[in-house]
């Protein structure tokens, strides 16, 4: 069986990997690194479980194929933790109880994080609607995913980093 070799930064590490042409970025996440907080859903790229940034864009591990990623940066969900806490965004998922089963919750993580990066003003509900498109949620009705994202959109930088210490030392 043909493999390739690749090499790829994934939250700010370098990689060389070994893997099948035919691979997607998301079964080299899992089976190669050992990443598993990027969720497998339907592997048709319709629910955004498997959401990664590629160079800084949202896009379905499910439907990247590994040869594309060579020489690319990716973050998953663990890359958005800082210094070793939860991000001020992940923080404020926790905080607004934006989570149930948690099976979404990487892919919306992933989605709001591309969004809060590139929005340059205060977005509103609607914005944060439609940046959320393509990441299906079953359990929460979006209302609490939605709250969370824009206190993180509203919150100075100052704020976000206690709402993530607090978070991080175990509290809600």
């Amino acid at each position: 069986m043909e493999q390739l070799s690749l090499a790829l930064t994934v939250n700010g590490e370098a990689y060389q990997v070994t893997t099948r042409p035919y691979a997607t970025l998301l079964d080299v996440l899992h089976d190669q690194l050992g990443l598993t907080g990027t969720h497998e859903g339907c592997r048709m790229g319709e629910c955004g479980s498997c959401s990664v940034l590629l160079d800084g864009h949202a896009v379905n591990a499910c439907l990247v194929l590994a040869p594309d990623v060579e020489g690319r940066a990716v973050t998953t969900v663990e890359g958005l933790a800082e210094n070793g806490s939860l991000s001020a965004l992940q923080a404020a998922f926790v905080q607004c109880g934006a989570l149930q089963c948690g099976y979404c919750t990487s892919g919306m993580l992933i989605s709001a994080a591309a969004f809060l990066k590139r929005v340059q003003e205060t977005p509103t509900a609607a914005e944060v609607r439609r940046a959320l498109v393509g990441n299906l949620c079953r359990c929460t009705g979006y209302a609490k995913i939605i709250d969370a994202i824009l206190a993180v959109a509203t919150k100075s930088p100052n704020e976000m980093n206690v709402a993530s210490e607090f978070a991080a030392r175990g509290h809600d």
